[in-house]
């Protein structure tokens, strides 16, 4: 089959690469038929996530249909499903508690120490993104082995297109999850950096939730114009002072809850930011958080700090002073995918949430690479990238 591999920072390739097989009776073969590229991925494509191996097959956004199953899978074959980008067995304390990014059993035992060291305990297993998380095949291929299908996978109708339920997969789930931890209330004002898929899909949670006020914050015009037309109001911090505008629009006490959904690389030419960048070339911290550190001075005293964007090692500089001073709660972590999907399939199905609206470009698979580079250096324009494998049956 034809999949895209990880070959070094700044190198990704299309290439012909073994078909996926049956490996365990909950298994399950999903032939993909579309895949996008994640704001996470360039994570990968830089080089500052670890446990990367040349070969390794990339992509934790699919979805596609059942071709083979295991003798433990309630999956049928023919079946049209959405993979989430998290495996879970569904049976550990954390999935029985709903914490599926959580799973004890996905990530396996030999792969578990790196993540253990790290961060005090192993994490679960994601498709397409490092031996950390188990080192599974991801899904910008043409098929995809499937762990655990009786938990993930959520059968689709077929009146659906692809384009409407792919982002099911991840940041639809994602940006959900990231407004809910912001506890919203009725009338809250909800302010949230960056305004990549993830922002995009928690500013359009985020007032679904009865947020009376949602502000967007990024210099991008076209991702500015997005949010605008969501109902958001909207802040490019290259023109204007962040935290003043924001205490102006909140009649001077900040905003009520806040997110950071930029994670470890964010940008600009702050003097925090550039002493990050520093630090980071001689090897003294891991992550950029210019952008959390903005969002958590700006919330309000005893407000709410959702965090979905991506952050992998140590930060230097965390303003603790200003979360315990100002009374502030915080909430991350990987997404609950599983959770969410039945709910947001519904509402995608009644029409309450569209999510076709972030789609700029649509690639085939075979010109991945070019999309990834697009997607990194053209994120005016190139808000979302979806690759379409042969069996979508797209001819562009």
């Amino acid at each position: 089959m034809r999949a895209l591999t990880w070959q070094g920072t700044k190198d990704v390739r299309v290439e012909t690469v073994p078909d996926p097989k049956i490996l365990n009776p909950r298994d399950a073969i999903i032939e993909v038929t579309s895949t996008a590229i994640c704001g996470s991925d360039l994570h990968i494509f830089d080089g500052v996530i670890p446990g990367m191996q040349a070969g390794d097959i990339l992509g934790h956004e699919f979805m596609g249909r059942v071709v083979d199953v295991g003798p433990g899978s309630t999956l049928k074959k023919g079946q049209r499903v959405v993979v989430p980008f998290t495996i879970s067995c569904g049976g550990c304390f954390f999935c029985t508690e709903g914490l599926y990014s959580a799973c004890d059993n996905s990530n396996p035992v030999e792969k578990q120490d790196a993540s253990e060291a790290a961060f005090g305990h192993a994490m679960a297993g994601i498709f397409g993104y490092s031996h950390l998380t188990g080192g599974y095949s991801g899904g910008q291929a043409e098929y995809v082995r499937v762990p655990f299908s009786d938990v993930g996978p959520i059968v689709v109708p077929d009146d659906l297109p692809d384009d409407q339920v792919l982002f099911l997969s991840d940041i639809l789930p994602t940006g959900w999850m990231a407004a809910e931890n912001c506890d919203i209330r009725p009338g809250d004002t909800v302010a949230v950096w960056g305004c990549g898929p993830v922002g995009l899909f928690a500013v359009q949670s985020a007032l679904l939730m009865g947020a009376g006020q949602v502000i967007a914050i990024d210099h991008h015009p076209r991702r500015l114009e997005l949010a605008a037309s969501l109902g958001a109001k909207v802040v490019n911090y290259r023109e204007t002072h962040v935290a003043e505008a924001l205490l102006e629009m909140t009649g001077g006490i900040g905003p009520d809850a806040v997110i950071d959904a930029v994670g470890m690389e964010s940008h600009g030419l702050a003097p925090d930011r550039l002493m990050d960048r520093a630090k980071q070339a001689v090897g003294i911290g891991v992550d950029g958080i210019h952008a959390l550190r903005s969002a958590i001075h700006a919330c309000r005293k005893g407000g709410r700090v959702s965090v979905p964007g991506v952050h992998g090692g140590f930060a230097d500089s965390f303003p603790t002073g200003a979360v315990m001073q100002k009374g502030l709660t915080l909430r991350s972590g990987q997404t609950h995918v599983q959770r969410y999907m039945p709910s947001l399939l519904h509402r995608i199905a009644e029409g309450e949430i569209d999510t076709t609206f972030l789609i700029s470009h649509r690639l085939p698979l075979e010109d991945a690479a070019k999309g990834y580079q697009h997607f990194r250096d053209d994120q005016n324009t190139w808000t979302k990238v979806v690759l379409k494998t042969p069996a979508s049956g797209w001819t562009g």
